[in-house]
């Protein structure tokens, strides 16, 4: 067997697809994450022909606090947003 190759190779083909989708959590609905499943799951099997069976599909919900964007907290831009908003329809 060649130096640095696992004894428990699989053929590329062979591979089971595995897709994390990271989201806020901010009201992703039970149906909206089967949908997004269902989904990737197709888009695999069609683009890439893998087997649904053998496909997972992660959905990971983090909290605004934990997720930032150009250096500031999804939190923060949020209630920057709201206060923004707020000025302008008052």
């Amino acid at each position: 067997m060649p130096r640095g190759r696992p004894t428990d190779f699989q053929p590329r083909s062979r591979a089971m697809p595995f897709v994390n989708i990271r989201v806020t959590n901010e009201g992703v609905t039970a149906e909206q994450k089967q949908e997004l499943i269902q989904g990737v799951t197709e888009l695999l099997q069609r683009v890439l022909n893998k087997n649904p069976a053998t496909t997972f599909v992660i959905i990971d919900e983090v909290e605004t606090d934990n997720w930032g964007v150009g250096g500031t907290a999804v939190t923060t831009l949020r209630k920057r947003a709201a206060e923004a908003a707020a000025k302008t329809s008052a």
